[in-house]
């Protein structure tokens, strides 16, 4: 696989407290760089925005959204799916106490989300936003059976408060949870992208679909290729005005294994050049899932993503 990799920026500025972030969170520190406009990450090529999720930076120490946001801007990236563990973290969420059960615990975080400031989530916004980085996509972990009417609610209003366009989550397994969480989201007039792994079929989404027009997809064109053993081109095309956004990642046939990019059965360069084609607006998320080689971690692998699929659209 041949990546041209580009030189990494050198951001100039310092590091300072945001007012609005220190007055809200006094805990944690809002540590910022200042950025000139020249200086900011531009991820969109072609006319397609390359995003991350930030489950791509799962392996690294620090997990705060500030050390998300600095991920991306080492990775030159200025759209992002933000996961909810780091957004709750810096917004304050309780932390599970040594011995603390299950429910218990569960019980403390929906007490939390049903009293948490979106302050504390507009703080942030302005954080990424200042940096150049949109955050398109929120992704708390809320949407389940167990999960109270409240905390879905919440993932809508912290949504909001952040930016994003959607929420995604992953597919839930029975037809009456699709349903609820379609109707509390037409409430809030805010799509949900389900996202699906290898159980992904060309018609899974659609009683989802048929039940809200804001129960979409969060398509994962490495899943779907794993799982159906197929090209996701034709799915794309019939379904795209329903697409949130799509996760990037390369898998083998056949359930076969996820690879660095080039080196599997995903049509990667197929989709992307679709994308830019036909000038879909859903941004392209990188979803780092293959083995970390030695020497590496988690900030370089999703540059050369990055890189490889700049180097596609840049055609």
């Amino acid at each position: 696989m041949k990546n041209n990799h580009l030189s990494r920026r050198m951001f100039i500025g310092s590091s300072a407290v945001a007012a609005t972030g220190a007055l809200l969170l006094p805990k944690i520190s809002f540590a910022r760089t200042i950025f000139s406009g020249a200086d900011k990450p531009n991820s969109l090529v072609g006319g397609v925005l390359i995003g991350v999720t930030t489950y791509s930076y799962g392996q690294m120490k620090n997990v705060t959204a500030e050390d998300m946001l600095q991920y991306c801007l080492q990775d030159n990236i200025s759209g992002v799916e933000l996961r909810g563990d780091a957004a709750e973290l810096t917004a304050g969420a309780p932390k599970r106490i040594a011995g603390q059960s299950g429910a218990d615990f569960a019980k403390a975080m929906a007490d939390w989300r049903a009293s948490v400031s979106m302050d504390k989530f507009k703080a942030i916004r302005k954080m990424y936003d200042d940096a150049g980085v949109n955050i398109y996509a929120y992704k708390p972990v809320v949407f389940g059976v167990n999960n109270t009417d409240e905390e879905i609610e919440y993932a809508f209003n912290a949504g909001k408060a952040l930016g994003a366009t959607h929420c995604n989550c992953e597919m839930p397994d029975s037809d009456a949870q699709t349903k609820r969480i379609g109707e509390l989201a037409a409430k809030h007039k805010m799509r949900v992208g389900y996202h699906a792994h290898t159980n992904a079929t060309p018609t899974l989404w659609d009683t989802a679909m048929s039940q809200s027009e804001y129960n979409c997809i969060n398509l994962d064109i490495g899943h779907y290729v794993a799982g159906t053993s197929t090209s996701p081109i034709p799915f794309i095309e019939k379904n795209h005005a329903r697409i949130t956004s799509m996760h990037i990642k390369d898998r083998k046939f056949n359930n076969g294994p996820n690879r660095p990019w080039g080196e599997g059965d995903t049509p990667i360069k197929d989709v992307l050049l679709l994308m830019k084609k036909n000038h879909y607006k859903f941004p392209a998320t990188i979803e780092l899932e293959y083995k970390i080689p030695a020497g590496s971690d988690d900030v370089k692998e999703v540059l050369i993503c990055r890189n490889f699929a700049a180097d596609i659209l840049k055609g």
